[in-house]
């Protein structure tokens, strides 16, 4: 009987020793990529979305959902301005201004209608399909933005510096892009291909061309000047 319970505990301490040693390995296997996008300028580039691509894509590295995002609408904008998220999450549009707002997009990525409301809808809005969805408002024209459903778990945005860190990566090739509501030209003519490795970081740094700024500005408010 003492045999057996030896042998049953040196089971167990080998399962365990396997099990850390995996869980380390698996630590190991993950590295980050630092991107930073600026503009022709040199100045960093906010709001900018950059997705990384498995070149050899494996199950559970595409798709698959996660916990519902929120679009707020504060002082009648969109907050924020860009959303990324992943193919198969749902978002919610609480309204949280004192009027009501009709909510809209007619992309190809998503169409749908949020009618006349206030509060928070009861329903979120699934994005089952990738793509870039443009948020409209019906009643005030100078609302908009932007949800960029990714199809790779592995993106991030950019901050007001130009900056972004992928995190958690396994190691290998992907291929890597990046988007910007004010993009000139097409998204897939920023790709390009970097090996992560199984730890530390890759940079990489994107110079991309901007078109104009054509959201139509707001009236002033009274008692202040200018237009915001």
């Amino acid at each position: 009987m003492k045999s057996k319970s030896r042998m049953s505990r040196l089971r167990a301490a080998c399962s365990c020793i396997a099990l850390l040693s995996s869980l380390g390995a698996g630590e190991l296997l993950a590295g980050d990529i630092q991107a930073n996008v600026r503009d022709k300028a040199g100045k960093g580039v906010a709001n900018a979305v950059v997705v990384a691509l498995p070149a050899t894509p494996t199950p559970g590295t595409t798709g698959g959902p996660s916990a519902t995002m929120i679009v707020d609408q504060i002082n009648k904008e969109f907050i924020p301005y860009v959303l990324p998220v992943l193919v198969g999450s749902s978002v919610n549009f609480p309204n949280r201004d004192n009027i009501r707002h009709h909510v809209y997009s007619f992309s190809p990525a998503k169409t749908f209608e949020l009618p006349l409301y206030t509060g928070t809808p009861a329903t979120p809005v699934l994005f089952d399909k990738p793509g870039v969805v443009i948020l409209g408002c019906n009643i005030h024209d100078w609302m908009i933005g932007y949800i960029y459903v990714s199809e790779s778990p592995y993106f991030a945005k950019t901050g007001a510096d130009g900056k972004a860190v992928l995190t958690d990566l396994p190691q290998g090739e992907y291929v890597v892009r990046a988007w910007h509501p004010r993009l000139e030209g097409r998204e897939e003519a920023t790709e390009r291909k970097l090996t992560v490795a199984r730890s530390g970081a890759t940079e990489t740094v994107w110079e991309i061309g901007l078109l104009p700024d054509l959201r139509i500005r707001r009236a002033p408010i009274p008692g202040q000047s200018g237009y915001h």
